[in-house]
């Protein structure tokens, strides 16, 4: 099985330690946000990652060489020249998703406990394009859902944006865990270019193809992206576990 990993952004809301250190390397109890994602990953059958780098990119490729690319095959999207954004990112690593079977995608600053082995299931038995996790929590943004868990849309919850691209009577909102589940397929269905966003892409395609949500309310999901949130993870013993299980 693959995935990639998104681990090119600047890290701005963890400055000033990012001015240094990409925030991938970034260390949560001991143990860099990078190499837990990785090893996460592997926990659940992953055997070929591809990265993403912008930010002080030969940090992060010295890193999974000296760890002997934590006994997996790891290659590099590098994206030093331009920063291309989630869905550019993805556009730009496409060739490395060439066996038609679904993967992976994941950001470098979660930690939970997701069972990817349901998700990859429930991947198996809807067979849709793309396959988001969801949970009900306090988030700036939402995803908005159809009673069938079909993607309809997405709210901001500071400025009250709302794009809906169509209407139903029965809905559900929920926050996005920044895991994906993908059926390679997907590549020949991008004609955006560059630097784009892949929740546009997502709005777009579910127009036409099957995007759905998976709801794992009954999992733990910590964001490690904000410089003010290290102190209560770096004493939280419940990453700590989450963290333990993993290694």
């Amino acid at each position: 099985m693959k995935a990639m990993i998104l681990a090119a952004g600047k890290g701005t809301r963890m400055m000033p330690l990012t001015l240094d250190t990409p925030k991938p390397l970034i260390e949560i109890q001991g143990i860099s946000l990078l190499e837990h994602t990785i090893r996460y990953l592997k926990y659940y059958g992953v055997t070929e990652i591809i990265i993403n780098i912008h930010h002080l990119p030969d940090q992060i490729i010295d890193f999974v060489n000296r760890n002997n690319s934590f006994g997996i095959h790891i290659e590099f999207s590098d994206e030093s020249g331009e920063l291309l954004d989630t869905g550019g990112g993805l556009y730009k690593a496409g060739w490395f998703f060439d066996d038609c079977e679904p993967f992976i995608l994941t950001s470098s600053d979660v930690i939970t406990t997701l069972n990817l082995h349901q998700m990859m299931q429930e991947f198996k038995d809807a067979d849709p394009l793309v396959l988001l996790a969801v949970k009900h929590r306090n988030s700036t943004r939402d995803f908005i859902f159809d009673s069938e868990y079909n993607l309809i849309g997405w709210h901001n919850n500071k400025t009250g944006e709302n794009r809906l691209i169509r209407q139903e009577n029965e809905f559900t909102r929920a926050a996005f865990s920044t895991i994906h589940v993908i059926h390679p397929r997907i590549i020949d269905l991008i004609t955006e270019r560059n630097r784009f966003s892949i929740i546009d892409l997502y709005l777009r395609l579910a127009l036409e193809h099957k995007v759905k949500g998976f709801l794992h309310d009954d999992s733990e999901w910590f964001e490690c992206g904000r410089f003010e949130s290290l102190d209560m993870l770096n004493r939280s013993d419940e990453i700590k576990r989450i963290i333990k299980k993993y290694e």
